[in-house]
């Protein structure tokens, strides 16, 4: 949002109607938008570490002056993605600031059962990439290591690696049940340390913020967001086409026959196209 994906375009994404710029291929909040240089998000755990050392390196056989940045929890630090793609980024040089918010749980499996180093920051130098670890909960000092992260990344044409300590007070997803794998007091223990309260907090303190200006702004965002919602659920759905765009310039003999199968079915069982969906175009 804070680089111009609007609430909108988060809600027509949640939707995949045809205004979603994934074409509702993906799955909700997996978002991507090429004008914003967001690669577009992927469940699978540090599939997108190399990518993001690919992307660096191009900026800088570009001459770019600009980084790649890579987020991901201490979960995928232990996937074979993420040496990989720090190794890359240290041997070709490539200016990519790779984020690991450290949550301590992954999905379920708690840090003392991943790894038994010191946490994930320590295996920077290990590849000759500079690290650091930081307050994930402070987000002045997440500002702060992120633009100094980046001056360096430019300045040095290399990678850093940045470990937020931080905490997952939720659940991982809605179908996880986190209480089964730790104890409410941990959470409440952790939930008194959230970063927005705390920033919140510090605000109030500064006299930048007050609780007039707080309710305000929550009722405003709300009613943003549940116009946004309803109007995406109104929108009609991307065409069949679209499932077959975007991966080649001219469209291969497989994929040929397999449009052409869903062609079939549609004139065959037209009750079967969902609400919403143009049917594929002849």
């Amino acid at each position: 949002m804070w680089r111009g994906f609007s609430v909108k375009d988060m809600a027509d994404q949640c939707y995949g109607n045809i205004y979603d710029q994934g074409k509702g291929r993906q799955m909700p909040i997996h978002y991507g938008s090429k004008q914003l240089n967001f690669h577009t998000i992927s469940s699978p755990l540090a599939t997108q570490l190399p990518h993001a050392a690919g992307a660096g390196y191009a900026l800088k056989l570009d001459k770019k002056n600009a980084v790649s940045v890579a987020y991901f929890g201490e979960g995928a630090a232990s996937e074979g993605d993420f040496h990989a793609g720090l190794n890359f980024a240290a041997t070709l040089g490539c200016p990519t600031i790779f984020i690991c918010r450290n949550n301590g749980w992954a999905i379920s499996t708690p840090a003392t059962e991943q790894y038994r180093g010191d946490g994930v920051a320590g295996r920077g130098p290990c590849y000759g990439i500079a690290a650091v670890r930081v307050d994930g909960g402070d987000a002045l000092a997440i500002y702060i290591a992120v633009k100094e992260a980046r001056k360096i990344a430019l300045q040095t044409q290399s990678p850093i690696l940045i470990e937020a300590m931080s905490y997952r007070s939720g659940h991982h997803s809605t179908s996880d049940d986190s209480s089964k794998y730790r104890s409410a007091e941990e959470m409440r223990k952790w939930r008194a340390r959230d970063p927005v309260s705390r920033l919140q907090r510090w605000l109030i303190a500064q006299g930048w913020w007050d609780e007039v200006r707080e309710a305000e702004l929550r009722g405003k965002m709300r009613r943003e967001v549940i116009h946004a919602l309803e109007g995406a659920a109104k929108e009609g759905k991307p065409p069949l086409d679209d499932m077959f765009s975007d991966v080649y310039d001219e469209l291969p003999p497989h994929l040929v026959r397999q449009r052409d199968e869903v062609r079939r079915f549609v004139a065959k069982y037209p009750d079967a196209l969902p609400p919403g969906v143009p049917p594929l175009s002849s």
